[in-house]
């Protein structure tokens, strides 16, 4: 089971769960959590390999699925049916599979710096990294791709954090994500049809180069789907324009508490 914290525990309010990136922590959603407790109850959750959740090395065959499914095991243990999830950068790719394995436990969906498949510059940035993971630490690696994805001078509060973050990971913990991240052009797939009528807001700064074009095209089709563009931002646009960023996502996530009240 995943580490966890709740940050409040209202019976008349419902639950959000926020699930960070590679390398991140809860800590990513510093500039959300007041906003978003004054409505809601909030979950924090460590992935596997960061915080104190069980190191990657515990898991045969390591992967997304795996993942999503040490989420929902911790809402099953707390008792938790439904959900709305909040997912920033890998975090939104656990979401997807989430939906795709137990949609039932999601009401909606909020994916921020949202990651569909890699174009051909991120395809030869993983390559890279690929072939030079046993020769080089972890950090060095997690460094290059941080300044890769959040190149500009108003990304750098961004990509501290991240880098800062990272150096807590344990090198087989990063080297198992990694290897995990080759199976990002799955994701996407069958999570319309599996999580049909499930509402989906996807988040993303007009910055961020490697993934919004890919994600724009991967969600064209799907009715549920609804795109925002913060102006101005990066990859990590809960931060890079938290102030836009929590008032998009909280409107969004106050409709849809609404309407399941509404249902129920």
């Amino acid at each position: 089971m995943l580490e966890y914290k709740i940050h409040s525990k209202d019976a008349a309010k419902g639950y959000v769960v926020l699930l960070h990136g590679l390398g991140g922590s809860s800590a990513i959603f510093y500039k959300q959590m007041k906003q978003y407790q004054q409505h809601f109850n909030v979950i924090t959750l460590h992935l596997p390999g960061h915080g104190n959740s069980p190191s990657v090395s515990n898991y045969t065959g390591f992967s997304f699925s795996i993942v999503a499914g040490e989420v929902i095991k911790t809402l099953d243990y707390l008792k938790i049916k439904h959900a709305h999830f909040v997912g920033i950068s890998l975090g939104s790719v656990i979401i997807h599979y989430i939906l795709k394995e137990r949609p039932k436990i999601v009401k909606s969906a909020t994916l921020a710096g949202a990651m569909t498949r890699f174009n051909l510059f991120s395809n030869v940035l993983y390559t890279l990294g690929k072939l030079i993971k046993s020769i080089t630490p972890h950090v060095w690696i997690y460094n290059l791709f941080a300044y890769m994805i959040m190149p500009k001078s108003n990304h750098k509060k961004s990509r501290s954090i991240f880098i800062k973050e990272a150096k807590k990971m344990r090198r087989e913990d990063f080297i198992g994500w990694f290897d995990a991240i080759n199976d990002l052009k799955e994701s996407y797939l069958q999570v319309q049809t599996r999580a049909k009528g499930i509402p989906k807001l996807y988040v993303s700064g007009n910055q961020d180069h490697l993934f919004i074009d890919s994600l724009k095209k991967d969600i064209k089709q799907d009715e549920d789907a609804h795109m925002r563009i913060i102006e101005n931002c990066g990859h990590v646009c809960n931060l890079d324009g938290f102030q836009q960023f929590n008032k998009i996502s909280l409107e969004f996530l106050k409709l849809q508490e609404k309407a399941v009240r509404k249902i129920s």
